[in-house]
């Protein structure tokens, strides 16, 4: 008896991500293909169309051996005073910048990782 489609659409559903790798390279193997845009389309979601520049927000979770070079980076970024700064980086987690498009904040996360602070963009 054949499987139908519903069958092996029901069986990727349970699948673990370990199950579904096997049966990838399985697949790649015996057909002598690469799978690697199903790949991505079978562990998630299809991403919805893109709808323009992505706004995220960047805050420090740790600042690291180098307080004070990061309370100096978070003043130069913020354009707050000294004081501002040194308090929101003593009450950490804190967000740094808010609603900014994702290069700016891939930059603010270089500039202070490269300070030893650990930082997170959503």
């Amino acid at each position: 008896m054949a499987i139908t489609k519903d069958e092996i659409l029901e069986y990727l559903e349970q699948a673990t991500i370990l199950e579904l790798n096997d049966l990838v390279k399985a697949i790649e193997e015996k057909f002598d293909v690469t799978a690697a845009a199903p790949v991505a389309m079978v562990a998630g979601p299809a991403e919805e169309e893109d709808t323009g520049p992505v706004n995220v927000t960047v805050s420090i979770t740790n600042a690291g051996s180098t307080k004070v070079q990061v309370i100096k980076a978070v003043k130069e970024i913020t354009g707050l005073g000294l004081v501002p700064a040194k308090k929101l980086v003593d009450a950490l987690p804190a967000v740094i910048k808010e609603d900014i498009p994702a290069e700016e904040a891939a930059k603010i996360k270089e500039q202070l990782e490269a300070l030893g602070a650990t930082v997170e963009v959503k």
